[in-house]
């Protein structure tokens, strides 16, 4: 008991203190070994009855439905489907994307970004299973799974930093525009070949997703801010605090360099923000050329403190 103990104040101290990435991979993670445990007892109490019951027979509730109608009666699945995971292998290459792509896009635009690129790419991958439900109805009767949500954080990675070097067992360094673009492709051989339709319809709205996400962010808008302000409200009430302080004035992103943003840099003189866009701009060249890898610490701390800003 000291050993499991042990590793639940390992879970609990990364969840508290780790970024956003991580914790979104514990909760993955996490649902899937509770699902199944669960799962495992009901076997256990109803013995051989139980024999040909599904793991999923009694969590569809739970997963995104492809009728519209279903979905009037569990308006949450929306967003529970795109933290359920069917097989051992479905969490798991989700979990390397999530953490591939999630460390990528938080490095360049902030961790505060993440959880926002992760919903809208699952809310907009499970819109367009269903939409692709009404025409082709071999796609399937529900979908679950993080993959369009992944997809989105591989969209605006493959905008973001194209050319950033990603090292891969068996392979070496891979640029994630390669990466990104035969992920695509497998999806696209999927949808053609009628394999698994719905979720690679999925994967294409979630990938688009997150690539509008980031163009939305060039051009001033960043969606990333009324999400985190209606999650803040949330956790504030949960947590019993008596009022959520109120938002500052929304400021416009501005461009920050070619390919990817940053956010207005507040209370510094124009000489300030050039030097500041001059470093910034040369660092990012140099991952681009490079790789992340090449960064000295100096530069990889004031890339970590711009994407903070």
């Amino acid at each position: 008991m000291a050993l499991f103990g042990s590793i639940w104040d390992d879970i609990r101290h990364t969840f508290r203190i780790g970024n956003m990435v991580m914790r979104l991979i514990i909760i993955n993670f996490g649902i899937f070994i509770l699902v199944n445990v669960a799962f495992l007892i009901l076997l256990i109490i109803q013995g051989p009855e139980a024999a040909s019951v599904s793991l999923w027979d009694g969590l569809e509730w739970l997963c995104i439905p492809a009728s519209g109608r279903t979905l009037l009666f569990q308006p949450w699945s929306p967003f529970t489907h795109m933290f359920l995971h069917e097989s051992f292998w479905h969490v798991v290459s989700n979990i390397i994307g999530l953490y591939l792509f999630g460390v990528i896009v938080g490095d360049l635009i902030g961790d505060r970004r993440i959880l926002p690129i992760y919903l809208l790419g699952g809310l907009f991958g499970g819109l367009m299973f269903m939409a692709s439900a009404q025409f082709a109805p071999y796609v399937g009767s529900y979908a679950l799974g993080a993959s369009g949500a992944v997809m989105a954080l591989a969209g605006a990675a493959l905008i973001l930093a194209p050319d950033y070097r990603v090292r891969l067992i068996l392979l070496g360094e891979v640029k994630v525009k390669y990466i990104v673009l035969v992920l695509l492709l497998f999806d696209l051989i999927g949808v053609a070949n009628k394999y698994n339709s719905g979720g690679h319809v999925a994967h294409l709205g979630g990938f688009a997703m997150g690539c509008l996400f980031v163009y939305r962010l060039r051009d001033g808008h960043d969606w990333a801010e009324p999400i985190n302000r209606t999650l803040d409200r949330a956790m504030g009430w949960f947590s019993g605090a008596a009022a959520v302080p109120a938002s500052p004035p929304k400021r416009k992103a501005q461009k920050a360099f070619t390919g990817t943003f940053t956010a207005t840099k507040g209370g510094r003189a124009p000489q300030d923000n050039n030097s500041f866009q001059q470093r910034l701009d040369s660092i990012l060249d140099k991952i681009k050329e490079t790789g992340y890898e090449s960064l000295t610490p100096e530069e990889k701390e004031f890339l970590y403190k711009a994407s903070k800003k």
